[in-house]
């Protein structure tokens, strides 16, 4: 009878062939781990979140605007990649568009010729940062609400043709884009155009969405996150990671948005809301140590600047993670149910980073990580999810060795990296 009921459960485990899967763009995209996400706007001039259409195109001349700077600060801060909120919920445009007269065109930076989208480029591309677009479907100046829903029915095809455009404008003059965000979904369909001139990007919502937005915007990940949701559960594009389902048919990544300061937009009264550094790293263990990739925003002021606290800020957000992640005690892969790490010495730990090889699907569903002290494993951590990647953080311990015993699984464990880590004291 034993016998006959271990068949039985062995015939209902989850066949692995069939777990959701990335599609090469999500695994790229979720290899870069962190992104610096750039908001200005009219509301830089206004001291608010929502642009008002109040503050005259004459007055909007970020004079020492340097994308040059901004790309060094996502270099710093140890961001792959940055979004840059070309068209925010008001409709004021930062590039060249041929759309509407509410743009960058129509004011005095640098005599109505400036581009902001052609100088990010061109600073991404020296530094090897990916490059992404967030075009708001909301446009208050054609009284457009969200999704893209004109206010006067009579109106939405010729807003439409608007936004397409636009779309098309951002995706065909910059070179390639990795990431097109919009924001508040999409009530019609611009996959004809992502297709033709984005499609190797990840998209942020809307009926093309290949990635999700977490559900909040404090940079934290719930635990477990898991990457796979099921199709039809809800409208697509507005999925979160409270939708996450290990047995489900799509693989939907989160992707958590923050602010380095209580806002979006830089104001004259948020520079005491600049978050600390262990703010910062508790963002980074959960969101990135939870499987998901942190939009960590900085916002310009209204120069064309990002101010100097928040640059030295990124700055030692970045080398925080590069110090307590960049030296391993040891470093291992592995498949099956057990993965070892083994010390060439008795060395201290007091954090672990594990990583599937989720090309195969997300296929961990609890594991044990274990630490070897005289001979014996003791348990150092317990949890669910690994899938991109998990940080487990526990008090420092001497041991000779690591191991990851994985106790439920749908097919066969594949470890793309099991490391332990004791970082050095930080530099006084």
């Amino acid at each position: 009878m034993l016998t006959a009921l271990v068949f039985v459960a062995a015939l209902a485990q989850p066949d692995p062939a069939l777990l959701a899967r990335p599609t090469p763009a999500q695994a790229r995209w979720h290899d870069l781990e962190v992104g610096m996400f750039i908001h200005i706007a009219p509301q830089t001039w206004q001291d608010s979140e929502w642009d008002n259409l109040g503050t005259p195109l004459s007055t909007i001349n970020p004079d020492k605007l340097d994308t040059n700077q901004w790309a060094d600060i996502a270099v710093s801060m140890n961001a792959k990649y940055i979004v840059f909120v070309a068209k925010h919920e008001g409709g004021f445009c930062w590039w060249q568009t041929d759309t509407t007269d509410f743009s960058i065109k129509h004011s005095p930076w640098r005599e109505g010729k400036g581009d902001v989208l052609a100088d990010l480029a061109a600073s991404c591309k020296a530094r090897g940062l990916g490059l992404g677009v967030y075009l708001s479907p909301q446009d208050k100046k054609h009284a457009v609400g969200v999704g893209g829903k004109a206010k006067d029915p009579a109106k939405q095809a010729e807003y439409e043709q608007v936004f397409r455009t636009q779309l098309t404008e951002l995706l065909t003059r910059y070179g390639d884009m990795m990431e097109v965000w919009f924001d508040g979904s999409l009530v019609f369909d611009v996959g004809d155009i992502l297709m033709a001139h984005a499609p190797n990007a990840v998209v942020f919502q809307g009926p093309q969405a290949s990635i999700r937005w977490v559900g909040n915007e404090d940079g934290h990940a719930p635990y477990p996150a898991w990457n796979a949701v099921k199709f039809g559960a809800k409208k697509w594009g507005d999925y979160t990671a409270a939708d996450g389902d290990p047995s489900g048919d799509r693989w939907l990544p989160n992707e958590c948005d923050a602010r380095i300061r209580a806002t979006w937009f830089w104001r004259t009264d948020n520079e005491n809301t600049l978050k600390t550094l262990p703010q910062l790293m508790e963002m980074y263990d959960k969101s990135v140590g939870r499987g998901a990739v942190l939009l960590l925003n900085n916002t310009p002021d209204r120069t064309g600047l990002i101010p100097e606290a928040d640059a030295r800020r990124s700055a030692e957000f970045g080398a925080e993670i590069r110090r307590q992640f960049e030296t391993p005690v040891a470093d291992s892969s592995g498949k099956g149910p057990e993965v070892r790490a083994t010390f060439s010495t008795r060395a201290t730990i007091d954090r672990a980073v594990t990583m599937e090889d989720t090309t195969h699907g997300e296929r961990v569903r609890a594991y044990v990580l274990e630490g070897l002290v005289d001979g014996d494993w003791k348990p150092l951590a317990t949890g669910t999810a690994i899938g991109h990647k998990r940080i487990d953080r526990f008090p420092p311990i001497e041991v000779e060795g690591i191991r990851l015993r994985v106790t439920e699984a749908v097919g066969e464990p594949i470890i793309r990296r099991l490391a332990a880590f004791r970082a050095p004291e930080p530099a006084r």
